[in-house]
C-alpha cells in the first residue's frame, strides 16, 4: 500500500480565485484530474490523498488543490450556500489553470463541490467520482453520530486532539488502527489554525434562512440530479459512519450514468482505507476502460 512517504514530487503554486487564494500542488502528466479532500478538522488536499496521487499521476496530471476554507488556502467559506461556495472556487481554479474541462474526484464535503459543480456547469466535468460525498438525503434524516461528532468540533470546549482523534477513530474508517498517530497530530494543528478556528469552514447552517440552506444543501431535492449526464462513479463504505452508506443508492436510483461500487469493511475514508483498490477502479474509470 501507499505510504505518505511515497509521494512524488510536486509543483506548488498559490493562485488568486476571485480575489481569494488557492493552494494547488500538482503532478504527472495527461487528462487532468482534480482530487478534492473532505471537510474534517485540519484536512488538506495532499495529506487526504497521500496514498493516490503517486498512482493516479501515471496517467493523469493530477491537480490537488486545497479547498477554500482548508490548509494553505483563503479561510472561511459562504454560510448561505456552502456547497457552492466552493464549487464556484473550484470551477475559478479550473479558469486559472487554463482548464476548460476536468475530471474531477471528491470525497465527503469535496465531494458535494465536485457534484454542485457538475450540476451547475456539466459542460466543465469529464468524469466525476465520488466517495461518500455529503448532501445525499440529509433533509430525510437525522444527522449521524459521525456527523454530529464532525459539527460539534469547534463548538462546546471547543477543538481538542482527544476531540479529532475520537473522530477519526471511531467515525471516520472502520479500523482504528488503519491511522498513525502522525496524521492526527498534523491534522491537530491545522485545525487550531486562529483564522480556522474563528471561521470554521464546516458547521450546521443556522439563522432565518438555515432552513433554505439545508434543502440547498441536499442534492437528492435537485431535479438537475436525474438530467446529469456527467459519467459518474460512486464508491461508498459500506460501513460508513459519517455519511449513510444507503446514499450510494439514493445516487444510483436518480444518476442517469452512475455505476456504484460498495465497499465492504471500509468507512467514510475509501481512498486512503482500501487506496490500492481505490486507484484501480478511479485510474480505469477516468481512463474509459470501465
Amino acid at each position: 500500500m501507499t505510504t505518505y512517504t511515497e509521494l512524488p514530487s510536486m509543483r506548488e503554486s498559490l493562485l488568486d480565485v476571485a480575489g481569494k487564494k488557492i493552494f494547488v500542488a500538482e503532478t504527472g502528466e495527461g487528462p487532468p484530474v482534480l482530487l478534492l479532500h473532505g471537510g474534517g478538522p485540519g484536512a488538506s488536499g495532499v495529506s487526504n490523498y497521500a496514498r493516490n496521487i503517486a498512482a493516479l499521476a501515471k496517467e493523469h496530471r493530477v491537480i490537488v488543490p486545497d479547498l477554500p476554507g482548508y490548509g494553505r488556502s483563503t479561510k472561511g467559506v459562504g454560510a448561505a450556500d456552502p456547497f457552492g461556495y466552493l464549487a464556484d472556487g473550484i470551477r475559478g481554479l479550473l479558469d486559472q489553470l487554463g482548464l476548460e474541462k476536468a475530471h474531477l474526484a471528491g470525497n465527503s464535503y469535496g465531494g458535494a463541490c465536485a457534484l454542485r459543480l457538475a450540476l451547475d456547469t456539466p459542460d466543465r466535468v469529464d468524469r466525476m467520482v465520488l466517495m461518500g460525498p455529503g448532501g445525499i438525503g440529509t433533509t430525510r434524516a437525522l444527522p449521524t453520530p459521525g456527523l454530529n461528532s464532525l459539527l460539534n468540533y469547534y463548538s462546546g470546549d471547543g477543538p481538542s486532539r482527544l476531540k479529532l482523534e475520537k473522530f477519526i477513530r471511531n467515525h471516520l474508517v472502520f479500523n482504528a488502527a488503519d491511522v498513525p498517530d502522525s496524521v492526527i497530530d498534523a491534522r491537530y494543528e491545522a485545525s487550531i489554525d486562529p483564522e480556522v478556528v474563528a471561521a470554521p469552514p464546516l458547521r450546521r447552517p443556522s439563522g432565518p434562512n438555515a432552513l433554505r440552506t439545508l434543502w440547498k444543501m441536499d442534492f437528492t431535492r435537485d431535479p438537475r440530479l436525474a438530467r446529469l449526464p456527467v459519467p459518474t462513479l460512486v464508491l461508498w463504505g459500506a460501513e460508513d459512519r459519517v455519511n449513510r452508506p444507503g446514499g450510494a443508492a439514493m445516487l444510483a436510483d436518480r444518476m442517469p450514468n452512475c455505476d456504484l461500487y460498495l465497499v465492504a469493511n471500509t468507512g467514510h475514508w475509501v481512498q486512503f482505507e482500501r487506496a490500492e483498490l481505490f486507484n484501480r477502479l478511479c485510474a480505469d474509470f477516468l481512463a474509459g476502460r470501465r
